[in-house]
């Protein structure tokens, strides 16, 4: 069970430049549970996920990771609970490090890590049995820089990195955002096969309402600091992009913009 409560968060407070980013955000995720985030540009939602991840700390409330209080846990104390591919490809990998080094370190993640440790056959064939998935023959190359690959590339390999080590929660903070289209189609759906396969809880950001509704079994959507709807179930499978719009403008209480949400 993840668990936000009453989650406040103000970036420069006390200064001309005060902004209250989440206001009082409640949520409960289950275990299990993947859920689509939506909202527009300055929503909360990158920093909803900072909150989880250890990279914001909230100036009040409780965060409740797996049934533990990580609520003044920095980053690096949550790495055991806490998986996360970014919106940037490059962010998630080591360019100067090869895929090899790249995932050992990810398979050591919450622990001590070192890059002379041994790696045996066992573990590098399931380096290979992983990265054979991808279709892009990168089983073949495990001793190539990581910074040779392509951002699709990266970001399929980040990806796969985040699934190594068992974790309480997977965090996706637009992850296809930055990639062209038919790749973000192939990430996409590979995260939706990891998460189930692997019975993954996770967190997924995203501007487009389309995937929103593509993926996962429950959306919720943010606006101004808040949660504003929360649908899942059977609810949720009738709702096709234009319902969604309709009941975001709802929620809001007048008109939205056509590039408020990326509708596609």
């Amino acid at each position: 069970m993840i668990e936000l409560e009453d989650i406040h968060v103000t970036f420069n407070p006390g200064t001309p430049l005060e902004n209250p980013v989440l206001k009082g955000i409640d949520l409960k995720i289950a275990n299990g549970d993947f859920v689509t985030v939506i909202g527009g540009n300055g929503a909360g939602k990158s920093t909803l996920l900072n909150v989880l991840a250890g990279e914001v700390m909230a100036e009040r409330g409780k965060v409740c990771i797996g049934n533990k209080d990580v609520t003044r846990l920095p980053t690096f104390r949550r790495a055991g609970l806490v998986a996360r591919v970014y919106q940037d490809p490059l962010a998630g990998t080591c360019a100067s490090l090869t895929l090899e080094e790249n995932l050992a370190l990810a398979c050591a993640r919450g622990r001590r890590r070192r890059l002379g440790s041994t790696l045996d056959r066992a573990l590098r064939q399931r380096f290979r049995d992983n990265l054979a998935r991808l279709g892009l023959g990168l089983e073949n190359r495990l001793h190539d820089s990581i910074g040779l690959l392509s951002g699709g590339q990266r970001q399929a390999v980040s990806l796969l990195m985040a699934a190594l080590q068992p974790m309480e929660i997977l965090l996706l903070d637009e992850h296809t955002a930055a990639l062209d289209p038919r790749i973000a189609a192939f990430v996409l759906t590979l995260s939706a096969e990891i998460i189930r396969e692997q019975s993954l809880t996770a967190l997924m950001v995203t501007h487009s309402m389309r995937q929103a509704l593509d993926v996962g079994d429950r959306t919720i959507m943010m606006d101004q600091g808040r949660v504003v709807f929360d649908v899942s179930g059977d609810e949720r499978k009738i709702l096709d992009v234009p319902d969604l719009l309709k009941l975001f403008e709802r929620a809001k209480g007048g008109k939205v913009d056509d590039d408020t949400l990326l509708l596609g």
